[in-house]
């Protein structure tokens, strides 16, 4: 049977992040991509307009439809806008036997805040002890940490902050440091730095989701970590280098490029 991944994050109507990054990724990558809505957006390559969350049973009664019936192999987390989603959504892929991928999205690519600042202590005591991988991005282990990273010496210690929460493993996304595209994938034991040239292009819309999505999809086909992650790197990399304008802002990371003449 094909592998089968869960989403669990807000939808993105210009379609170039959250759900529908996440659908696309899947795709891609082999492997049978299935969603729970927390919240619609109002979203294009401007920014974010609008954002309603949904209400906790909403979100419980679309998880428990999937994975009674259908089951997953993966489940990754995306967008989930208040403490009560949080709590909610940690106590669901606790009880669930396949890996989780936590992506504690704070702010989207335009700045538009996406996570309550109530919430954050949830995400810490809750979401992040659930998370097979943690994937945060510099901003997100700030807001989570306090520790902020200036440099790429700096990434073990944003990492071991993080491990302190309880994720079995951490991905540090390097990505707004300057020079290569470096992230630090860590279970407090074995490290694994992993680098890739860095695009010189702005549309990049998507990356984060793009990437725990594609995680996800290698952990669903039963790779280890190490091995989902890089591979998860490779095509986000490779997404980044293909991405397109769109409207009058930034465009988004292209799902496709492996298939483009």
């Amino acid at each position: 049977m094909i592998p089968r991944v869960l989403t669990v994050a807000g939808s993105d109507s210009g379609g170039g992040a959250g759900i529908q990054a996440d659908l696309k990724t899947m795709l891609a990558l082999g492997v049978h991509g299935m969603s729970v809505i927390t919240a619609v957006t109002a979203q294009n390559s401007l920014g974010v307009q609008g954002a309603w969350e949904l209400p906790v049973g909403a979100v419980r009664a679309q998880y428990r439809s999937v994975v009674d019936d259908i089951g997953v192999q993966a489940v990754k987390t995306g967008m989930l806008a208040s403490a009560e989603l949080v709590e909610a959504v940690a106590e669901l892929i606790s009880g669930t036997d396949a890996p989780a991928v936590v992506d504690p999205v704070g702010v989207s690519k335009h700045g538009d805040p996406l996570l309550a600042a109530s919430a954050l202590d949830s995400v810490r005591t809750r979401l992040l002890p659930a998370a097979t991988v943690a994937t945060p991005n510099l901003d997100e282990v700030a807001r989570l940490t306090g520790v902020r990273v200036e440099s790429e010496d700096d990434l073990r210690r944003a990492a071991q902050a993080v491990l302190e929460h309880g994720p079995r493993w951490v991905l540090i996304k390097g990505g707004h440091l300057p020079g290569d595209a470096v992230d630090l994938l860590t279970d407090g034991r074995d490290e694994y730095l992993m680098r890739a040239p860095r695009h010189d292009n702005r549309h990049t819309h998507g990356t984060g989701c793009t990437l725990a999505s594609a995680i996800a999809s290698g952990l669903a086909k039963g790779l280890a970590v190490p091995e989902a992650v890089t591979q998860a790197k490779a095509y986000v990399t490779g997404a980044i280098g293909a991405g397109f304008a769109l409207g009058a802002g930034i465009g988004p990371v292209d799902h496709g490029w492996r298939f483009r003449d």
